[in-house]
């Protein structure tokens, strides 16, 4: 299954919100109703943990999608530091309740001095 994004995560990612490529809009529930969408992202590094993320975009001119509310949670609970990687992928469309359902992977950053040399599952 290809991931909906792939991403190298940043200061701001572990600090304050995720920033959502554009390009993932598309793969998102639709945003109709509000700026705001509720996405069920299962936690594949962790036991299949479970995470309700709030999924936001500007009101006007450029809708670029975040992560807001229960990100950062995630993020501590994964101990994210800059550079780790996330992938993100839509899992299943149609759950019972009409949520849409998403999976995330972290890859922990192997470093050497402050150098990447690759990622790492946290299974």
């Amino acid at each position: 299954m290809k991931p909906m994004f792939s991403k190298s995560l940043t200061k701001t990612d572990v600090q304050k919100r995720l920033s959502v490529p554009m390009t993932s809009l598309a793969s998102l529930p639709d945003f109709k109703e509000g700026h705001t969408v509720d996405l069920w992202v299962r936690d594949a590094s962790r036991q299949g943990k479970v995470w309700k993320f709030k999924c936001s975009i500007r009101k006007k001119n450029h809708p670029k999608p975040v992560f807001c509310s229960k990100w950062l949670d995630f993020v501590r609970f994964n101990d994210l530091q800059v550079g780790d990687r996330i992938q993100f992928y839509r899992e299943m469309d149609d759950h019972p309740s009409g949520a849409n359902y998403y999976k995330i992977e972290v890859k922990k950053a192997m470093k050497i001095f402050g150098v990447i040399f690759g990622y790492v599952g946290t299974a």
